[in-house]
């Protein structure tokens, strides 16, 4: 399962909640220990008897191999000859050992229990109950609705937020560095050199460190940065349009934005309006 960004919720399926942990997109685990209860008072027991079918193991088998290049094919057919006899037993922890699976885990302690990736879970509540199935798709969709609009007002206010000082910087670039009679190309040196002293004095390192740095990560430097930061680039953006005129050199430019940067971030990090957009955005 994947480990970044992960986000806790609970869908609603005739009035019992189910946790889904989620990493913003669809590959998201709902819990199948909350899906059992609907049946049983003993969860643990319910599923292991679900992972004694033939077909449920053929199916978390299928599942597997078309998503995990890791998944262990002999050790899953070793199960798979055996499922359905009277003897068979099986249990999350040891298929997930034994298979090197990543479509389920289980996890102790407080909010723990065996979860499953989405297709997995669905599967199951049909096996609870088709009935509850439909209720808990109904939820979930809900969820993914919220979360999406969340997600996309908050991609959308961080652009706007990156974007309100933008021109102001490069006017000032326009009319004070840039060499009309030089060709384009230099031109384009200009405004990408200003922008990295902008990146510099608020990340350390321009736009190709950064990629470099990152070459799994899509977007740019700007698109991975915090609400705070963003605010502060916004902030250097004027000051530095307001240097560039002033005649200010670039290395000058560049002690001074760093300073000012690492002074406001200071400030905003105690910031309750910051928290609240912040808490709001998660």
């Amino acid at each position: 399962m994947k480990e970044e960004k992960v986000l806790k919720a609970k869908i609603t399926a005739k009035g019992m909640q189910i946790s889904v942990v989620s990493d913003g997109s669809y590959d998201d685990y709902i819990s199948l220990t909350d899906i059992a209860k609907y049946k049983s008072e003993d969860p643990a027991a319910t599923i292991q008897n679900w992972m004694r079918g033939r077909d449920v193991i053929e199916f978390l088998g299928l599942w597997e191999t078309l998503h995990n290049p890791d998944f262990k094919p002999l050790e899953f057919e070793g199960f798979k000859s055996r499922a359905g006899s009277n003897a068979f037993t099986l249990s999350p922890k040891r298929w997930v050992e034994a298979t090197a699976a990543i479509g389920m885990y289980s996890k102790s302690g407080r909010n723990g229990g065996t979860f499953a990736h989405r297709d997995i879970a669905f599967e199951f509540a049909s096996w609870i109950s088709a009935e509850f199935k439909l209720y808990i798709i109904t939820d979930y969709q809900r969820l993914k609705t919220d979360e999406n609009s969340r997600l996309s007002l908050n991609w959308n206010m961080n652009r706007e937020i990156s974007k309100i000082n933008y021109r102001i910087h490069t006017d000032a670039i326009k009319e004070h560095l840039i060499v009309p009679e030089l060709p384009k190309q230099y031109q384009s040196f200009t405004y990408a050199t200003e922008a990295d002293v902008l990146n510099v004095a608020m990340f350390g390192m321009t736009a190709k460190q950064w990629r470099e740095a990152n070459p799994n990560l899509d977007g740019n430097i700007r698109d991975h940065a915090t609400l705070q930061q963003l605010i502060i680039l916004s902030n250097i953006e004027s000051l530095n349009a307001e240097m560039i005129k002033q005649g200010i050199g670039r290395n000058k430019r560049l002690v001074e934005l760093n300073r000012i940067a690492k002074d406001q971030m200071i400030s905003l990090l105690k910031s309750a309006g910051i928290k609240r957009l912040e808490d709001y955005n998660n």
